[in-house]
């Protein structure tokens, strides 16, 4: 019996034994699977020995206008690369007497390179980014004295430059990944640069290209000795593709310059494409300040001026449309029965009543038939549409909200209240209410035309972009439809996406535009826009004025020319600057000019020198 028992401990001890055994061994086998695959410290330190691996970074895809003319291409810069492990004996205060930095800016930048918070990647024994983008003369001034800093290397990028100090917004800007988009998408390693704004950020994966590797063969001592397996390994870059814009650049910088003072917008579009050929933000700036080691600084100076040159403008504010909304109101109530060509209305000596509202006009003839009522830019007369669809068609509609619902889907049909879709990050769309707003405002059996008597007239609660407005330009030119206004014509070889080739339609019978299309020709012919008549060009356009709460109103002017081949719609505002009559027609007379004809007629330049010359901040 002691027997048996004394066999029984011994084999117990022998399992407990067996076990520690196997749980060492998988211990082990863990932490040798964990050292050689899952951390890399021990694989970088064996490649750093006999490799140095150097990224080679593509040319990334140049940019041109319509025509063929370059508006962005490359510069090279150098980034000066350190591998801390490498950096034996390593001479600090001579290093920054070359590169003209201090101790303590060197000691800064180090500790920022070895925090794992900001750069989880970081590792003693691969290349570590410690100055980006030097010149080519600081680069100069390092290479003769490379051999004396042991693990400092110099990699080569490129960086834009620009042919014209013009189309900063549009264009966009590169910066350096941030910690998210580093996490985002494993192409990027910390250093590098991206598109962050504009067309650069929408088109990033087309324009960077794919990156390529050298691998250099070192010695016992860490010296290069030349490429490894006579270069065999390595991978060569792909560049980005090219893009060819809508935009012509001749017209997009004389557009800046006639904006120069100014706060506001102008969207050209080429309606028969949807491309756009110009679009100016103003105030504007050179996109050269966001390039280098300086953009930081220049972005934070461009960000805190009070004109917001950054805030683009012609995809982003939203403004009443004012007058140039009657148009859209003319295409309604004539598809819908409610006006005709030759419906005579009254224009009460100059106002609109209704039991609680009165609405202003300007003098003018009365009554008047619809093709003069946009030349002469009644308001009576819209307002008195507005009444008829809401008010006087319960039979049809059913109710106000029923009428103010189709109503309202017509609007959106032409490009109003949603974004358009532009190839541009950031687009807003517009503001057009939807009656249950109404409804919860002033509750269901509360409202009715007189209540929202503005928005025939765009105004109260009647939002655009000037986007949105240049496309209404360019739908009335095409008598029923748009293609989504887009930047880019061409990516490499190919067209741009199916949606940016697709017409938008709307049911309005043509005969409605025709009668549309009369009024704006009398309207720049002998009407509210005469002042922009251009020689030897037929166009049509509408004035409007915008009201602002916070100072003068704004000044819109939109159109097309020729009238009977349209080449190009254009929208034009300038903020705070009175009526469209006085500055958003000039300008845009002269941009549909300088576009049509190349060349400002000399009876003409007393008018083009007062545009760029004034200035109303």
């Amino acid at each position: 019996m002691q027997y048996k028992r004394k066999h029984q401990d011994s084999r117990s001890r022998q399992i407990v034994i067996a076990m520690l055994v196997v749980l060492v061994a998988v211990l082990f086998i863990l932490r040798l699977f964990s050292l050689q695959v899952l951390n890399d410290t021990y694989k970088d330190s064996a490649d750093s020995n006999a490799f140095l691996r150097k990224t080679i970074y593509p040319s990334r895809g140049l940019i041109l206008d319509r025509d063929g003319r370059l508006v962005v291409s490359n510069q090279p810069v150098y980034d000066v690369m350190m591998v801390m492990r490498e950096m034996v004996n390593f001479d600090t205060l001579s290093f920054c007497e070359v590169m003209n930095i201090s101790k303590a800016g060197f000691d800064e930048r180090i500790k920022e390179i070895k925090n794992r918070r900001k750069n989880p990647a970081y590792s003693r024994y691969t290349p570590q980014v410690f100055i980006p983008q030097i010149s080519f003369e600081e680069y100069g001034l390092l290479q003769e004295k490379l051999f004396r800093f042991p693990g400092i290397f110099v990699q080569q990028r490129v960086a834009r430059q620009y042919t014209l100090p013009c189309a900063a917004l549009q264009i966009g800007s590169l910066g350096e990944v941030t910690q998210r988009q580093l996490q985002e998408d494993s192409y990027y390693k910390r250093g590098d640069h991206k598109g962050q704004s504009g067309i650069e950020k929408q088109y990033e994966e087309a324009l960077r290209g794919q990156k390529g590797v050298e691998i250099l063969l070192r010695d016992v001592h860490g010296r290069i000795k030349g490429k490894y397996n006579d270069g065999a390994n390595d991978i060569a870059p792909i560049p980005g593709k090219n893009l060819q814009l809508g935009m012509d650049l001749e017209l997009q910088a004389y557009g800046e310059q006639l904006m120069q003072g100014k706060m506001g917008s102008i969207v050209a579009i080429e309606p028969k494409t949807g491309e756009i050929l110009a679009m100016v933000s103003a105030p504007s700036f050179d996109p050269a300040l966001l390039v280098g080691r300086e953009r930081s600084q220049n972005y934070a100076q461009l960000s805190s001026d009070e004109t917001k040159p950054l805030f683009n403008r012609p995809v982003m504010a939203q403004y009443p449309p004012g007058s140039t909304f009657k148009l859209v109101q003319a295409l309604i109530m004539q598809q819908e029965g409610i006006f005709t060509r030759n419906t005579l209305l009254p224009c009460k000596k100059g106002y609109y009543y209704t039991r609680t509202r009165k609405v202003g006009c300007h003098d003018h003839k009365s009554p008047i038939d619809l093709p003069t009522s946009i030349e002469t830019s009644c308001n009576a007369y819209y307002c008195y549409g507005m009444h008829r669809m809401l008010d006087e068609r319960l039979d049809k509609y059913g109710s106000v909200q029923g009428a103010y619902n189709v109503w309202r889907d017509y609007v959106f049909g032409m490009g109003f209240g949603d974004e358009l879709g532009i190839d541009y990050p950031g687009e807003k769309g517009g503001v057009v209410y939807r009656s249950s707003t109404y409804d919860k405002i002033y509750g269901k059996r509360g409202w009715r035309s007189s209540t929202i008597i503005s928005i025939s007239i765009g105004q109260g609660e009647l939002l655009a972009t000037p986007l949105q407005i240049a496309n209404l330009a360019a739908f009335i030119a095409n008598k029923g439809y748009f293609y989504t206004p887009h930047l880019v014509r061409m990516v490499g070889n190919d067209s741009v996406d199916v949606q940016y080739r697709t017409p938008h339609k709307v049911t309005i019978k043509d005969a409605y535009f025709d009668v549309v299309i009369e009024g704006m020709y009398r309207a720049v012919k002998k009407g509210t826009a005469r002042f922009g008549q251009i020689p030897g060009v037929e166009f049509c356009g509408k004035t409007g004025t915008a009201q602002n709460p916070h100072g003068d109103d704004h000044s819109i002017f939109m159109g097309f020319a020729p009238k009977d081949d349209p080449q190009i719609a254009i929208a034009v505002y300038v903020e705070n600057s009175g009526f469209g009559a006085t500055w958003a027609v000039p300008i845009a007379s002269l941009m549909i000019e300088k576009y049509l004809h190349r060349t400002i007629d000399p009876s003409r330049k007393a008018i083009e020198q007062r545009m760029m010359e004034k200035s109303f901040y």
